[in-house]
């Protein structure tokens, strides 16, 4: 040393470290590591924290949540990490790692605040942490900070969390030096160079493939990982644990703050009145309103008991693309739906009745949780506030301690179907991956309606007879790209142009149709069974009626069971829409049932009352309508409602009324719309209220 040389106090792994592609890899992956431990601690903390939550469930299903949590927890590390991955495109950026060890100890230490915060917000709410963490901020956080402060330990959590804080900084330094060690250990300093742009740049690359994937959460076709995803085991709580709580709030944060929140419909009544017009527009003197101060429409429902079927089983069959429009019982004379046509001279046909949305999405938990398609919820299910209770099928039958089962020839989780029917009470479901040697595989969607039909029939056969059941089947061949079996045993649809391929798919839907119910009626339950037969959604035609077009909304509503025809006839003009269906299967198996379901019995409709229906389509297009029985006012968002006298079957027509006025159907279309929005924010959809511990 010259008397020149500044004299250094640097470690001598600091003094002789050079940035390598080596040892950054090994601190990012380290550091990925030491989060995926504290989260699944956090996740173990919780399970303990609510661990009477645990009840029967065998240890199995925990197992399999902190399984599933690792996926999700591996998603949040993705983005944990993002940042140093992307230091590798440069050696500067890799040297920095004062600044990444800042950066790992804030994001840790938020989502540890996140993660102890949760313990108790879960046991309030049984619930990860959601949008209700925002509805709290836009309260008067005076009161709210003073029932935090005063309700739970917070100083003592605080505290935990500083210290913890402390301990992850001093950890991230630890694999900091330990990353640089082994680095000079493992290369001698004459070979340590810095890598060249171009070997930087293909780690990177590979590295971001990976990270693209673990944020994805799998491997196969479709939508990245989703809360529904977590949904996988007969536990509630073992499927909330297996979540991750800073997904959950960011999830809720973009649907609570992001512009598809200013589509929601805004409130233009006073609340009461609003509430006032909603209770009129649904409530039959066969319903007795309850807890009316806290959920809006939530009733005990006593059918008249000669209105009641013998009936124990229920079978609801989604028909996809099943318009009204082509149905020869309901005036087509192209012989699309000869089957549906034959079984509609068994049962009770409903021809004025109503898809609440135009795609299966609402279709399907308008029909089975009896809840509309609301503007800017179209995608319920996907959505936080699809985590809520409804009171839908699955649960005032799983009440009544029925067997359950869901035969659909695609992937569950599409459209998030398997998340979102698990959490509502479904248990059993059949889907695409399920089906063996199938007679057509769309490399799409999944197997035929054939191949749908064919396993329903198997499996409801099999069914225990010990107990009642119910099923969902759900077709999808009648679905773009309408890929179909080369040998069809039906004829090709020719003469309508565009719509020919279509109208084939519908064809062969009701062909597949028919051969179940071929099956079905030489089994022994079929005798006991309520069959309901329904659309999903219709579709466009060559002919529009009105700027909502019905017929994209009309759809056949078929109930066939034992003595229907015989109490209720062959034909039913009542005006319904898919949220009506729950409560018209619950009229027909009779006792007292307490729901809050958004529809009514279209069989026990007060005597001179025609039916009325909420629909909307799907996507950004916020234009709403009321129907009635030969009325539609249609509201697109920010012009004036328009009023029109529709007529279906084989001379549909539609004319506009002079004056666009309809007072009565104008303020029930707002109440409506006002009300259920209302009720879903606030999770009071339930047969129970989600916020009694509030």
């Amino acid at each position: 040393m010259t008397a020149t040389e500044p004299v250094t106090t640097r470690s001598p792994i600091s003094r002789a470290y050079t940035p390598t592609i080596r040892s950054h890899l090994a601190f990012t992956l380290l550091s990925a590591l030491a989060l995926m431990v504290m989260y699944s601690l956090l996740r173990l903390a919780m399970l303990v924290y609510n661990s009477d939550q645990i009840g029967d469930s065998p240890a199995s299903v925990f197992v399999e949540a902190f399984f599933n949590g690792l996926r999700f927890d591996l998603r949040v590390v993705v983005f944990a990490c993002a940042p140093l991955l992307l230091c590798l495109l440069s050696v500067r950026a890799m040297a920095a790692r004062t600044l990444q060890r800042i950066w790992l100890t804030l994001f840790a230490s938020l989502t540890l605040f996140l993660g102890i915060s949760e313990l108790d917000f879960y046991r309030e709410f049984h619930q990860r942490l959601n949008s209700l963490v925002f509805q709290y901020l836009q309260e008067d956080l005076g009161t709210v900070a003073s029932m935090i402060w005063n309700g739970f330990p917070v100083g003592r959590y605080l505290i935990a969390w500083a210290l913890a804080t402390a301990l992850l900084y001093l950890l991230f330094r630890s694999l900091d030096l330990r990353s640089r060690s082994r680095a000079i250990a493992t290369q001698p300093a004459t070979t340590r160079r810095h890598a060249p742009w171009f070997g930087r740049l293909a780690v990177f690359m590979v590295c971001l493939v990976v990270a693209v994937v673990a944020a994805r959460g799998h491997l196969r076709q479709g939508p990245p990982l989703r809360w529904g995803d977590a949904f996988t085991t007969d536990s509630m709580f073992a499927n909330q644990l297996g979540l991750n709580g800073t997904l959950t709030l960011v999830d809720a944060a973009k649907n609570s703050f992001s512009s598809h929140r200013d589509n929601a419909w805004k409130a233009t009544l006073p609340e009461d009145e609003a509430l006032a017009a909603v209770r009129e527009m649904l409530l039959t003197p066969n319903d007795k309103l309850v807890d009316a101060d806290s959920a809006a429409i939530r009733r005990d429902f006593t059918p008249p008991a000669e209105g009641t079927l013998p009936i124990r089983n229920v079978v609801v069959i989604l028909m996809e693309s099943f318009a009204g429009r082509y149905v020869g019982a309901m005036g087509d004379g192209n012989g699309i739906t000869p089957y549906f046509d034959a079984l509609a001279k068994e049962g009770l046909l409903f021809d004025r009745f109503f898809s609440n949305g135009t795609h299966t999405h609402q279709g399907m938990f308008a029909t089975m949780a009896c809840f509309p398609n609301l503007p800017s919820f179209e995608y319920l299910m996907r959505t936080p506030e699809g985590a809520h209770k409804f009171s839908g099928l699955p649960q005032l039958l799983s009440a009544r301690d029925y067997n359950d089962l869901y035969v659909y020839n695609g992937n569950f989780q599409w459209d998030n179907q398997s998340g979102f029917f698990s959490n509502q009470g479904m248990t059993r479901f059949i889907g695409r991956e399920d089906f063996v040697n199938p007679v057509f595989m769309d490399k799409t969607w999944g197997v035929s309606d054939q191949d749908m039909f064919d396993r329903g029939a198997a499996e409801l056969a099999k069914m225990p007879s010990d107990k009642p059941f119910y099923a969902l089947l759900q077709t999808l061949s009648n679905h773009t790209p309408y890929a179909l079996p080369a040998e069809l045993p039906v004829e090709k649809v020719t003469g309508h142009g565009a719509h020919d391929e279509h109208l084939t798919a519908m064809r062969y839907a009701d062909w597949a149709l028919g051969q179940f119910f071929e099956k079905a009626r030489k089994e022994p339950y079929f005798k006991d069974t309520l069959f309901v037969v329904v659309g999903d959604h219709g579709f466009g035609s060559d002919k529009q009626l009105t700027e909502m077009d019905l017929f994209r909304f009309n759809v056949p509503l078929l109930l066939i069971g034992p003595g229907l025809q015989e109490k209720f006839g062959a034909l039913n003009h009542s005006v319904g829409t898919q949220i009506d269906v729950v409560p018209t299967i619950m009229g027909r198996l009779g006792g007292d049932v307490r729901h809050q379901c958004w529809g009514r019995d279209l069989l026990n409709l007060p005597e001179g009352d025609p039916g009325i229906g909420v629909i909307k389509p799907s996507g950004s297009d916020q234009t709403v309508a009321i129907v009635s029985a030969d009325r539609i006012l249609v509201q697109p968002k920010d012009f004036p409602a328009r009023l029109y006298q529709y007529q279906l079957g084989a001379d549909a027509k539609v004319e506009r009324i002079p004056g666009d006025s309809d007072p009565r159907l104008h303020k029930y279309l707002e109440a409506f719309l006002q009300t259920a929005t209302g009720s879903l924010l606030n999770n009071t959809t339930g047969v129970e209220d989600a916020k009694q511990h509030q």
